[in-house]
């Protein structure tokens, strides 16, 4: 594969996500989206929320997966911030498919329980467990690919799972939450925009980024953002 040759299919990869709220608006089924215009229907303003968490997670919090776990990317790429461009597309495929598992378990917990703390504590630990279950499976799934690598593959499968949770536990609730009147008229007192959309899927971002960055100071771990060249020291003086 080449620079471009990984472009196209990432890209392919997330073109059916981007490209159903305007050719397919119904589904293939009854879905209300098929009678809104384009930038009311629900599947475009959560491909919008996911595509500016997707780039987000690209452009922020790959640079603590290579400082914390020194993990890196080494195929050809076009890169921005030193991140394959490839990946920011990828990501907008991965990203859909776990929150769609995880809103179906949501819903299913909220729908099929009584409202009180037995289902406040089970949609908790639905979050965490399959929080943790979609970062272990990718790491895993993505172990054999030789040009994304590890510095301590074993460090990356426990710790690092964790720490890519950390995602999930913000994101798979306020996913779920995102937008959850659109369908009921009885509860809807202003339309959410594109731009409320925007705005939301950013604050939910600098959450996560907030909580990877005190993982990162826990640890005492410098931070590099940009060109792998560079190299981060810290000096210290003792009095």
């Amino acid at each position: 594969f080449d620079k471009w040759a990984y472009i196209y299919v990432c890209l392919g990869l997330a073109l059916p996500f981007l490209l159903q709220p305007i050719l397919l608006p119904s589904a293939g089924s009854d879905s209300p989206d098929a009678s809104r215009p384009l930038l009311q229907r629900y599947s475009f303003k959560a491909n919008v929320w996911l595509a500016m968490y997707s780039f987000i997670g690209n452009y922020w919090y790959t640079h603590y997966f290579y400082s914390v776990l020194k993990a890196k990317y080494t195929m050809p790429a076009h890169r921005l911030n030193n991140v394959p461009l490839a990946m920011f597309f990828a990501t907008h495929f991965y990203f859909s498919t776990y929150h769609f598992f995880s809103n179906a378990m949501l819903r299913k917990v909220v729908t099929g329980y009584q409202p009180g703390l037995l289902r406040t504590l089970l949609f908790a630990s639905v979050v965490l467990c399959f929080s943790y279950f979609t970062a272990f499976m990718e790491t895993l799934t993505i172990s054999a690919y030789p040009d994304y690598s590890f510095e301590d593959r074993d460090m990356a499968y426990t710790v690092g799972s964790a720490f890519y949770g950390i995602y999930f536990i913000v994101s798979f609730p306020a996913f779920f939450r995102f937008d959850e009147f659109i369908d009921d008229p009885k509860n809807q007192t202003r339309a959410l925009t594109v731009w409320d959309t925007l705005v939301s899927s950013c604050g939910y971002g600098m959450m996560i980024l907030i909580l990877l960055d005190a993982v990162r100071l826990y640890l005492d771990i410098p931070l590099v953002v940009g060109t792998s060249d560079l190299v981060c020291t810290v000096a210290s003086s003792q009095g």
